[in-house]
């Protein structure tokens, strides 16, 4: 089959002239619409209005102009002679190739102070009719949704054949196109209708778009692709940029995930050492690479080939440290000159930037956060080094980021919301006869932090705002309190300890102060609770009870 007639009425004009123009040149009749017939008459290329074709105007503004019969019709024909008969009988001319591509609804929800009627108003009718329409009947239309197809597209033609193969791929590509356009407005009128009953809806829609392919998954012998979800705008790891080193790895972008989740729970400058998956290292200081060297030092074996998250431009203090050691990957709101001159003097080390991760000052959020946390110096010191609850401000606080976690598992997805909350302060409580140390409250809300980002059973061990010992993924608690004291050795005296669920036995507070812990934060909420607490009045310990478990599986 040849192409002799061809529908093109675009949003997205990249590449349009050009295309028309070897369309033209391949004896190909143009029918367009609008704004798409506008720019190829000024582009001098004769092109007939769909209006002539419908002997009907545009109207409502547009919203009605290719929903016809004389457009439908001409897409949607077998080429039999049954079908080809009734379109001479209607006077219908055949349409051999459909390129459309949608009203920018994404990019039009995607702007600061978009109202609700400018969102509907860019919701595409016609469009995806006739996407649709010359995608069912690809056998004998070619439907193009992506400027870049231009191309290939014209070189098919050109080459006077038009593989089935070609014909099916595009006719894929269309249906994931108005999929894609369907699901992103489902998802704001979702969010729109607000309420805790439609959270969950009946059909979980979703559609991402491929990033890059991966060399390979979490061993070579696994295939592996990165996808992105283009709802997600704020700084993550799906958005960040890389500007240097070599290819991502499945396994880098899981671990650079974990970082970057981990450090932006911090106002204060902070950076935090993932190693598969789990942190070894974290640290919050009043400058960047003072930060730096506590994560490092926190442990220094488990660094080496590590992922370093930063919840500050990376300076050239920091980068010279940073490129002392072999590290895998490094996430920062941004790089001076200075650093990446440093950094990327080490070729294969992959520095990704984010944009802001915070887009109010420390001292904004710091003053937010204490008013909506008063009580006294318990509730202040919890909160005051903590981003976790202004987390759905979106742009105006912590820049907008992924409500949800999902897990693929055999057969099906889990969702849930992400875990953004550590601590609630008006829930806290001291439940030992020992209070703890004022110097010692931050170390507690740090350790509650990051301990909700190490996989369960978790427990780390923090002091002065370094992390000094984690015990993670052990299938029983003092298991890993074992482990995490082991790790901080003589620094766990006088430090502090934070347990993502509460202790069913006494046996972890009996390891904490044979070790010197002074100071435990835990959920709470065993039958056992009052075990612990007597242990810890045993051994002088003072122990604070959070209300809120933190499993992370």
């Amino acid at each position: 089959m040849t192409v002799k007639r061809a529908l093109l009425s675009v949003s997205d004009k990249t590449g349009l002239v050009e295309f028309a123009r070897g369309l033209v040149e391949l004896g190909v009749e143009i029918v367009s619409t609008g704004g798409t017939a506008k720019t190829l008459k000024e582009a001098g290329l004769p092109v007939t209005y769909v209006s002539d074709v419908t002997g009907f105007p545009e109207i409502l503004d547009g919203r009605v102009k290719t929903l016809h019969p004389k457009v439908h019709g001409g897409i949607l024909a077998l080429r039999t002679p049954a079908h080809l008969a009734q379109l001479s009988e209607h006077g219908i001319t055949p349409i051999d190739l459909v390129a459309v591509n949608l009203y920018p609804f994404r990019e039009t929800i995607a702007r600061p102070g978009v109202t609700f009627a400018e969102a509907i108003e860019n919701i595409d009718i016609g469009g995806p009719s006739m996407v649709r329409s010359a995608a069912k009947n690809h056998q004998y239309v070619l439907v193009v949704v992506d400027p870049a197809r231009y191309g290939a597209v014209l070189d098919v033609l050109r080459s006077g054949e038009i593989p089935d193969s070609f014909r099916l791929e595009l006719a894929r590509e269309a249906f994931a196109h108005t999929a894609a356009y369907d699901t992103a407005i489902a998802n704001y009128l979702q969010e729109r209708s607000g309420g805790e009953a439609d959270d969950f809806p009946a059909v979980w829609q979703m559609a991402v778009e491929l990033a890059q392919p991966l060399r390979y998954g979490e061993n070579p012998h696994q295939r592996a692709a990165f996808y992105r979800d283009p709802a997600v705008t704020g700084p993550c790891v799906g958005n960040a940029v890389q500007l240097a080193g070599k290819e991502l790895s499945f396994n880098n972008i899981l671990d650079l995930n974990a970082a970057l989740e981990l450090v932006r729970e911090f106002i204060d400058p902070s950076v935090v050492i993932i190693k598969h998956n789990n942190p070894c290292g974290a640290s919050s200081a009043d400058t960047l690479d003072a930060a730096y060297t506590l994560a490092y030092e926190g442990d220094p074996v488990s660094a080496f080939g590590g992922i370093a998250a930063c919840n500050r431009p990376v300076d050239e203090a920091t980068a010279e440290k940073m490129s002392k050691i072999f590290l895998e990957a490094v996430i920062a709101p941004d790089f001076t000159p200075g650093a990446l001159a440093i950094l990327t003097a080490k070729a294969n080390l992959r520095l990704l930037k984010t944009g802001p991760l915070i887009s109010r000052s420390e001292e904004q959020l710091k003053d937010e956060l204490l008013k909506m946390h008063s009580g006294g110096a318990l509730n202040e010191m919890l909160t005051a080094s903590r981003l976790s609850d202004l987390i759905k401000d979106g742009p105006a606080g912590i820049q907008s980021s992924d409500r949800y976690d999902m897990r693929k598992v055999n057969g099906g997805l889990l969702i849930q919301e992400a875990d953004r909350v550590v601590t609630d302060p008006a829930k806290v409580r001291v439940v030992t006869e020992r209070q703890p140390a004022p110097e010692q409250l931050a170390d507690l809300a740090f350790a509650m932090a990051v301990v909700k980002h190490v996989k369960s059973n978790a427990i780390v061990v923090v002091r002065g705002q370094q992390l000094i010992g984690v015990g993670a993924g052990q299938m029983n608690r003092v298991g890993a309190a074992r482990i995490a004291l082991e790790q901080a050795g003589d620094k766990a005296r006088g430090a502090v300890l934070a347990s993502d669920a509460f202790f069913p036995f006494r046996d972890t507070v009996d390891e904490a102060a044979r070790a010197g812990i002074d100071a435990i934060i835990q959920p709470g909420g065993s039958l056992k609770d009052e075990e612990s607490i007597a242990a810890c009045n045993e051994h002088g310990i003072a122990m604070l009870f959070t209300g809120m478990r933190h499993f992370k599986h």
